[in-house]
């Protein structure tokens, strides 16, 4: 068989899986198995499949038809143009989250700066090694309640060259902090922002993911509410808050914390606040 009609017949299935992404999904995997990218795929559309392609292939393509995400299937999911291993230890990254990375880098457009960032729930450790890339000489500190989260966000600064500009915490929010550790010019979160009863209604892929990095199993506001009220600790004055939320919102802000941003998404739904601290 060819990779055309390979293709064809898994994007059928896919499609009749309900996936959103068939010719996309579909496209990913037979990379993976053939261990090529994309444009040498394009290429050889009309090639005929090695047989130990057309099985690892297979393979792959079950795990996806029972909607197991992409990212875990072939251990690789792209953030901010460069390339991160996640499996199921950890959150897939998703664009959304570099609305942060866009926020950050037009509050402090110096990237040769020394600056001292934390990354509150690193996971995949996505957020902290992009900060480390885009500001070389800054020093980032990344929190995870997961040791098994911290072990892929270590795999992944050191594939990326960063490891030394990062120093990881074990530990729930800021407790997982020394306070040596501060004070930061900013501190980001994509911290567990959907609701218990948000959980029932996602899509399956999000059965794969760790529950605990996606919900707080209350109103969706409890991690939020926690950055907002103990970000007052570690932040220098003039420092800023940038978190990541859904459709719960944002929680109110104290008297030092001020809204100098609020994102949205296409479907008009909240995605992201920037706060600074200090006096107005």
């Amino acid at each position: 068989m060819n990779a055309r009609d390979c293709l064809q017949q898994a994007v059928i299935q896919l499609e009749k899986a309900g996936c959103d992404s068939p010719r996309l999904d579909a496209e990913l995997l037979l990379m993976h198995a053939w261990e090529t990218d994309r444009v040498t795929l394009i290429i050889n559309m009309h090639d005929q499949l090695p047989a130990s392609t057309l099985k690892k292939f297979d393979t792959l393509l079950q795990r996806r038809l029972n909607r197991e995400p992409v990212a875990y299937i072939t251990e690789e999911k792209e953030f901010w143009s460069r390339s991160f291993y996640v499996d199921s230890r950890v959150l897939v990254p998703r664009p959304e989250t570099e609305h942060m990375i866009e926020e950050i880098l037009k509050l402090y457009p110096d990237q040769s700066a020394p600056y001292h960032f934390c990354d509150i729930g690193t996971g995949s450790g996505c957020i902290a090694c992009t900060l480390a890339a885009e500001y070389p000489n800054a020093k980032i500190t990344a929190t995870d309640i997961s040791n098994n989260s911290l072990d892929v966000a270590k795999l992944n600064a050191s594939r990326l060259g960063v490891e030394t500009q990062i120093s990881l915490r074990h530990g729930d929010m800021f407790s997982a902090l020394n306070r040596g550790d501060g004070p930061f010019d900013a501190i980001l979160s994509n911290p567990p922002y959907v609701s218990h009863n948000e959980m029932a209604d996602l899509e399956p892929e999000l059965g794969f993911e760790p529950r605990h990095a996606l919900t707080d199993e209350k109103d969706g506001r409890h991690y939020l509410s926690v950055l907002f009220n103990e970000c007052h600790d570690w932040l220098s004055e003039g420092g800023f808050l940038i978190v990541e939320t859904g459709i719960c919102g944002l929680p109110d802000t104290s008297s030092r914390l001020h809204q100098i941003n609020a994102y949205r998404d296409l479907a008009g739904i909240s995605r992201g606040g920037v706060y600074r601290y200090g006096k107005s």
